[in-house]
């Protein structure tokens, strides 16, 4: 029986290529065995493999044997393994996670690719592909970025095709001028004697939901439709307290976390005098940066539960992908 690790090493060596042959095994090395979701002290050789299969839909020859000269196996479910490519670099064709940007930003993150109609559009933030409400739709659309060495036209990839304007505080002219006038009306009342006095009424800054647009690319071949370091995406889900999520982005690449509040309305900076407020938000540690805007939020399954738009040094924000997708009437498929 092999009871040390010099053991359990030349077993693997002997068995590698028979398990490394057979169908979704993708990789095999030595690790401690998993019982009832409990690390063990126990050495096993562990396949892993894209997806766990049921017993029932692999022959018998498929199977990864319990054992192997008494050394106990294990089966782990890791998903495709993808080299680790820089993000800032020109894909073609590209996948969500990379570099991308209107041709007047710096740059932000191609989140994923949606169907609308038919076709593919790529997803980030507005203020990543539309510029913050001044972009004009049919607007050149670059990967990578500006900011990242992307040039007219040789990195032309899409057109700005439709955005979910961002309500700005402060937006509205009205408010102002009526703030003067009461201003100045209350001073001749004050020099006359009244004691009547005008109270400027100032509307609730007006709330968001989402901050996101689209872009048709100017070949649909242009399309991988997967993303950068985590691979296909499998469906859509609730945004739920405590999920475990992931995402891979333009600058801190392929980063982990949790939820950890749910309903979040915040306030959110655009640069100078440009805030917004944004209600029915997700909220997630520190797992982004600068840059990372337009990234799509999956859920341990790989499934699409945000996009991230916002954040600080300790908080990641995104909006929730069912507000996204009404907004803009898009879907996966």
């Amino acid at each position: 029986m092999a009871t040390n690790l010099k053991d359990v090493r030349r077993i693997l060596a002997e068995a590698r290529k028979e398990l490394m042959s057979k169908p979704n095994v993708i990789a095999t090395g030595i690790g401690y065995k998993i019982s009832g979701g409990k690390q063990t002290e126990e050495l096993a050789i562990i396949c892993s493999v894209d997806t766990k299969k049921s017993r029932q839909s692999l022959l018998e020859s498929e199977l990864v044997p319990a054992r192997i000269q008494d050394v106990p196996t294990d089966v782990y479910p890791t998903g495709v393994i993808y080299a680790l490519q820089e993000p800032t670099q020109r894909f073609r064709p590209a996948p969500g996670g990379v570099s991308v940007g209107h041709i007047n930003i710096t740059a932000g993150t191609l989140g994923c690719w949606v169907k609308k109609n038919g076709k593919f559009f790529m997803l980030s933030n507005n203020h990543v592909l539309a510029n913050s409400n001044d972009g004009s739709i049919g607007d050149p659309i670059l990967q990578p970025g500006p900011h990242d060495g992307g040039t007219f036209p040789q990195d032309h990839i899409a057109n700005l095709s439709e955005f979910v304007s961002i309500k700005f505080e402060g937006g509205n002219s009205s408010c102002a001028i009526g703030g003067a006038a009461a201003a100045i009306l209350n001073f001749f009342a004050e020099i006359t004697g009244s004691k009547t006095r005008l109270n400027p009424i100032y509307p609730l800054a007006e709330e968001n939901l989402v901050d996101c647009a689209i872009a048709e690319p100017l070949n649909q071949a242009d399309v991988k439709n997967e993303i950068l370091n985590i691979g296909t995406i499998s469906g859509v889900a609730e945004g739920t307290l405590g999920m475990s999520i992931k995402k891979s982005g333009r600058t801190t690449g392929f980063t982990t976390g949790t939820i950890q509040q749910i309903d979040v309305t915040s306030q959110v900076s655009y640069g100078t005098n440009k805030v917004a407020t944004f209600v029915d938000q997700l909220m997630a540690g520190n797992m982004s940066a600068g840059g990372d805007s337009g990234s799509a939020i999956l859920n341990d399954q790989n499934r699409l539960v945000g996009l991230l738009f916002a954040g600080s040094n300790t908080t990641t924000l995104f909006n929730r992908i069912q507000n996204v997708f009404q907004a803009l009437q898009i879907s996966l498929t």
